[in-house]
């Protein structure tokens, strides 16, 4: 069962592993390696909700999804996303920049560097933007209660996160971008700073509030469709669904597709604060989406995943811990291999506390089970 459904994730990891030690030496195993393991754990929630709605569609448009759907992930989120935003940044077309990252790396090394203020400003708002709503919104289960908790309390207050993201914007632009990182050496970019971080900050409240519009389009649709049904059943007649069937099917699909495209930006932004090298940033986080894929159907398939309920947090944290790297990488800088292990190390704090959870969850149950059996005698 686990080969058939992760079958070419795991071929597809070992082919882009080796390709990146073929081409590019052992550094690029290590970084691709990284971006990986980053998407896969960061990209686990997607799978778990993906799977959840997957489960109300029917098979026609479960293919769509995991065929379709996977293709605009993999080439059009991981791949021509990083290389849009450093032509953005850079001020160079899309086929200029991939030209210069193939044919003049040095140019190329030097555009990102002084588009670096700009991308790390934009990421580091749109990361700290999902990190924010995620520690400030009450939650039913709690990893770091002691920290979790009395932020939830604080949430309550409306567009908390958003001030506080802007505050923090406001202080990146007064300390790090006075003296921002350039391929000439330190120069100021706080007004580049605070442009691109209210950019970023736009972009996760219109991602957010299309996510949110689908949603509820979707549940317009299922109320709708639950409505014909029982007037149909009033009248003793028989109503075809195909077609409500079919409606609900198409905004789940793009619902699923916008909610998708949301939770690629978290991976995609992360990757620039362990390298800016484009091609080692689309073969990480292309494997890590394979293993999505794979993780959703294996979520449809069985459901048990979820079981590691600190898994979320674990990614959030990661997510929180990146977006102030980015920032701080505008004046200093940071090795990517750091970067990149303080995500994977926060993410298997949250695994082995699943784990532990559950194993006590199971030994309080059979405790429960014994004092009952006792109590019976």
């Amino acid at each position: 069962m686990i080969l058939k459904t992760f079958g070419w994730s795991f071929a597809i990891t070992a082919l882009g592993l080796a390709f990146a030690a073929w081409q590019w030496g052992w550094e690029a195993f290590g970084i691709v390696l990284i971006l990986s393991i980053l998407e896969i754990s960061l990209s686990f929630d997607n799978a778990v909700v993906n799977a959840g709605i997957l489960k109300k569609m029917n098979a026609f448009w479960q293919k769509i999804f995991l065929t379709i759907g996977i293709l605009i992930a993999v080439f059009g989120m991981r791949l021509v996303f990083p290389v849009a935003i450093v032509a953005i940044s850079a001020q160079v077309g899309p086929i200029e920049a991939v030209e210069l990252a193939l044919d003049n790396p040095d140019k190329y090394e030097s555009l990102v560097t002084d588009a670096h203020p700009a991308i790390a400003a934009f990421g580091g708002m749109f990361l700290l933007m999902i990190f924010l709503d995620f520690i400030l919104e009450e939650r039913d289960i709690k990893w770091l209660s002691w920290l979790e908790r009395p932020l939830a309390k604080l949430g309550k207050v409306d567009m908390l996160s958003v001030c506080i993201a802007l505050i923090i914007l406001l202080v990146t632009a007064m300390t790090f971008a006075t003296h921002a990182h350039t391929s000439t050496g330190y120069e100021d970019k706080s007004a580049t700073v605070l442009l691109s971080g209210v950019a970023g900050l736009i972009t996760y409240l219109v991602v957010n509030g299309l996510s949110s519009y689908f949603e509820n389009k979707l549940e317009e649709e299922e109320e709708r469709e639950q409505e014909e049904e029982e007037k149909a059943k009033a009248e003793g007649k028989q109503v075809s669904a195909v077609g409500l069937a079919g409606k609900a099917a198409f905004f789940l699909f793009l619902y699923l597709e916008v909610l998708d495209a949301s939770f690629s930006f978290d991976g995609v932004i992360g990757a620039f604060a362990i390298t800016n090298h484009i091609f080692w940033m689309a073969l990480g986080l292309g494997i890590g989406a394979m293993y999505v894929r794979s993780l959703t159907v294996y979520l449809v398939r069985q459901g048990t995943l979820d079981d590691y309920v600190y898994l979320e947090h674990g990614a959030h944290y990661a997510i929180g811990a990146l977006a102030g790297i980015l920032l701080i990488t505008i004046e200093h800088q940071i090795s990517e291999f750091i970067t990149g292990l303080i995500g994977v190390v926060l993410i298997a704090a949250s695994f082995w506390s699943s784990v532990v959870r559950n194993k006590r969850v199971e030994s309080e149950g059979d405790e429960d089970s014994e004092d009952k059996a006792t109590v019976a005698v």
